[in-house]
């Protein structure tokens, strides 16, 4: 079934070479360039410029990030139903990735897999140090009203997800959950770092710690992550630890080699289109809705959501800096839009379908997945908006 609706896939677009996204993007900006009558050497100037905006930044971000995720999948964490689906939202941001979140959580429960997918799913979109984090380097963002503000449109989403799930799951009759007691409290302390990430982030954004450099830097979202993972490395054998940072580094390379892609995508952009004049009347929720729609359609082209995160920051940024909307609510749109939608196209379409959703048909596990998604981007999108207008933010 999976070979057959991914030739599906492939035969709708059958007239377009059947490319990485990467390569993609860096014909498109070298033709951009060529097109526009730059010279070879302004070309390559321009490109490399591009290339290096933020890429140092990220790879701090990434490479402890994807570390901590690797020491965390190689703990055994048990828990009931009701904390397994708790602790998603956490697990799936944590772990800056929805399916190692859900790979981890989804053996210990039967019924509710779908309160998992959605939770761990609005945990990575929305949640520090995933999508927020990553979206926010590539604008420039370093606000600390944006923590609060994706707690603020994170619960709904989270919610919608929920009541969604409960309904699906109910119309399925899935079968009862299993219920485990078995060692919560031991499991639980094995998130300790995840506990350690948040209150070095709530320092960094309630105090102003800058008199030293040491705790400056360690109240930073970079420092933090950096100390949590030295913490989650802590907690596994010895001979375990390099093969864990050799994940966290190899996962990391190919994102940096599409952010940097997008990068000089957007220097590109910059230079050529005049953004200021094509966006400049783009304001409030018009702008806001542009950056959904963008991150959205980058989301559906692409399907991987890591990929759209360092894909799409570096492009809208000429657009953000152009309607003077507000980075921070920026950020949050952006995330937002990537949302849309859960498909074929993407690796937790088929971790969540193959697990969760086994007798449904491909054309209803597709409905039900993206339905599910797109709610949840909507329930933010309207949430986002409505804080605007009521001039909250």
């Amino acid at each position: 079934m999976a070979n057959s609706a991914v030739d599906l896939e492939k035969s709708r677009v059958s007239w377009l070479p059947d490319w990485p996204l990467l390569v993609w993007m860096i014909l498109i900006t070298l033709l951009m360039g060529i097109l526009s009558g730059l010279t070879s050497s302004e070309i390559i100037s321009l490109f490399n410029s591009g290339w290096g905006y933020a890429v140092g930044e990220f790879a701090l971000i990434l490479i402890p990030s994807f570390v901590i995720a690797a020491a965390i999948d190689r703990q055994r964490i048990s828990a009931p139903p009701h904390i397994s689906v708790g602790l998603a939202p956490v697990i799936g941001a944590g772990m800056v990735c929805p399916d190692t979140a859900y790979a981890a959580l989804s053996p210990m429960i039967r019924r509710r897999k779908l309160s998992l997918a959605f939770g761990a799913y609005a945990g990575f979109k929305l949640l520090f140090p995933a999508g927020p984090l990553i979206v926010a380097t590539s604008l420039g963002v370093a606000d600390g009203r944006l923590l609060a503000y994706c707690l603020l449109i994170f619960v709904p989403v989270w919610v919608a997800g929920l009541v969604y799930s409960w309904v699906i799951e109910g119309q399925l009759g899935l079968e009862d959950e299993a219920t485990s007691t078995k060692d919560i409290a031991g499991s639980l302390l094995l998130l300790w770092p995840f506990a350690l990430l948040a209150a070095l982030l709530a320092l960094g954004v309630l105090f102003d710690l800058s008199f030293n450099g040491w705790i400056d830097f360690a109240t930073n979202p970079k420092g933090a992550l950096i100390l949590t993972a030295a913490a989650a490395l802590s907690m596994v054998a010895r001979t375990d630890r390099r093969d864990c940072i050799d994940s966290g580094v190899r996962r990391t390379g190919s994102l940096l080699l599409i952010i940097g892609a997008a990068s000089a995508f957007s220097a590109f952009l910059t230079n050529i289109v005049p953004m200021e004049q094509i966006f400049v009347a783009q304001q409030g929720v018009l702008a806001l809705t542009t950056m959904f729609l963008l991150a959205a359609m980058f989301k559906l082209l692409q399907g991987s959501s890591m990929a759209t995160f360092a894909a799409v920051g570096p492009v809208a940024l000429p657009i953000v800096t152009a309607s003077e909307v507000s980075p921070f609510l920026a950020v949050i749109a952006i995330c937002l839009g990537s949302f849309v939608a859960i498909l074929p196209n993407d690796s937790f379409y088929w971790l969540v379908r193959k697990n969760a959703l086994p007798n449904e048909s491909e054309l209803s596990a597709t409905a039900i997945l993206s339905g599910g998604a797109t709610l949840q981007a909507a329930v933010g999108l309207a949430v986002l908006l409505g804080v605007y207008m009521l001039n909250i933010a």
